[in-house]
């Protein structure tokens, strides 16, 4: 049958096809995100995957299970992403913003693993740049193969060749088919690819790893469905301008999408953080200064303690200013709402900066009242004292609610020296605080920290 060309809209959120260009998509409902695209009828479309057997219907009782073979990863922080190490036949995408360390990360990792042959395909830089990148790293591997290609078929033809263990994608949107009439990165081409790289993976058995653009929004480039074929996506993120990265996972089929890691940019590429308690919190032996408060706070499963600071002075311009980094605005603003209606400090005269320290971005809650005791320790001009740290979540009446995981935010706090920590009443029901070292103070209301803090 004769190929036919024809122009077909494609929908850039969830790769709904469409044979006219409509304003709102019929699949996901968002607008505008329509895209015309050239596609080849005549031939086709072939399975997501094929395991070379015939599949036939059986009950879930009668469905044999058997243990997960993974390969542990030299990164002990990415093994903790993973679940425990990467799994044999399994899908993994890596997401971030350029320049962030998503290349880094992976070719220091498998320039460590050793006996396991593995395929490098980059379809961005030369081999040239990558060797640059190996000797900058210090780690050199017989066993890491570099092609430099962009074809999707050409690929696989040195992939059948080499029988890699470990197949490395740098990146899927610039990979294209030939059996597809349209640019590498567009919705068709993107699905088409990752759908092969399943295929090669389900039915060898051996992990493909592929590295994502992102747009500006910050989610995966390209079609939602790439998100669906992939086994695993994770996000690294963090600031080009500061040194510490962390690595989270969005979608984990084979574990916990609640673990994270956290990594420091050095020369000779990315250190892994064991405790960035210890990093992130200041070790000056200054006198204590005003607005400087110490949060625990919880990424993931994961506890560690962090440094608020503020600065409170006098509107200078008449119009107040309001200026955060690391953390929402908007619950800054709401927060300085509680401390002028339910405390009664009058704040909205006066210049308003937060920061928080590291360059990292908290969304945790339990954040709230470290934010509020370094504003007013800025605003009265009296330091917290330096052994004391906070955990709490503020309400709009000035209530101290309860957190997630209080023990363990307890426990990293006592590890790490602190004589005290502010935590939510009744917020450690059922937990022996006996054996402990530190002395926990529970407080109702935001009147009752600062009384606390400042008595």
């Amino acid at each position: 049958m004769a190929k036919q060309v024809k122009s077909t809209w494609f929908c850039s959120n969830c790769g709904n096809e469409s044979s006219k260009w409509v304003g709102r998509c019929p699949g996901c409902g968002e607008w505008n995100t329509m895209v015309e695209e050239r596609a080849v009828t005549g031939k086709s479309k072939s399975s997501t995957f094929d395991l070379g057997h015939d599949n036939v219907p059986m009950p879930i009782s009668g469905i044999v299970t058997a243990t997960e073979t993974r390969i542990h990863m030299p990164s002990e922080e990415l093994n903790r992403v993973l679940g425990g190490g990467l799994v044999a036949g399994s899908i993994v995408l890596i997401g971030g913003e350029p320049g962030i360390g998503k290349s880094t990360l992976v070719l220091q990792n498998i320039l460590s693993i050793r006996g396991k042959r593995i395929l490098y395909v980059s379809g961005e830089e030369s081999a040239a740049q990558l060797k640059m990148r190996a000797d900058r790293i210090g780690r050199l591997s017989d066993n890491c193969f570099i092609v430099c290609d962009t074809s999707l078929e050409s690929i696989m033809r040195h992939v059948d060749k080499l029988k890699p263990e470990i197949l490395v994608v740098d990146s899927i949107q610039t990979i294209a088919s030939d059996a597809i009439e349209s640019s590498s990165g567009s919705v068709s081409q993107v699905r088409e690819c990752a759908a092969q790289l399943l295929r090669y993976a389900k039915s060898s058995g051996s992990p493909v790893i592929l590295i994502g653009h992102i747009n500006k929004e910050g989610s995966i480039a390209g079609p939602k469905v790439l998100e669906h074929i992939v086994d695993a996506v994770l996000q690294f993120d963090g600031d080009r301008h500061y040194m510490y990265r962390i690595l989270r996972s969005i979608k984990n089929r084979f574990g916990s999408t609640s673990e994270l890691g956290i990594y420091e940019m050095v020369q000779r590429g990315l250190r892994e953080v064991s405790n960035p308690s210890e990093l992130l919190l200041s070790q000056s032996d200054d006198a204590e200064l005003s607005g400087v408060s110490i949060g625990v706070t919880l990424e993931g499963i994961r506890p560690f303690l962090i440094e608020t600071q503020a600065l409170v002075s006098t509107a200078a311009y008449g119009t107040p200013q309001r200026s955060v980094t690391g953390f929402d605005a908007k619950r800054m603003n709401m927060l300085l709402a509680v401390l002028e209606k339910r405390v009664g400090f009058k704040l909205a005269q006066k210049d308003v900066f937060l920061n928080i320290a590291g360059g990292l971005k908290v969304n945790d809650p339990a954040l709230d009242l470290s934010v509020i005791c370094s504003i007013l320790s800025s605003n009265v001009d009296m330091a917290v004292p330096r052994d004391v740290c906070m955990s709490g979540e503020v309400g709009l009446s000035g209530e101290i609610r309860p957190v997630t995981r209080v023990e363990q935010r307890i426990l990293e706090a006592e590890k790490l020296g602190f004589s005290t920590i502010l935590i939510p009443r009744n917020n450690i029901k059922g937990f022996d605080t006996s054996r402990l070292k530190i002395k926990i103070a529970e407080v109702a209301k935001v009147e009752e920290a600062f009384r606390t803090l400042f008595a």
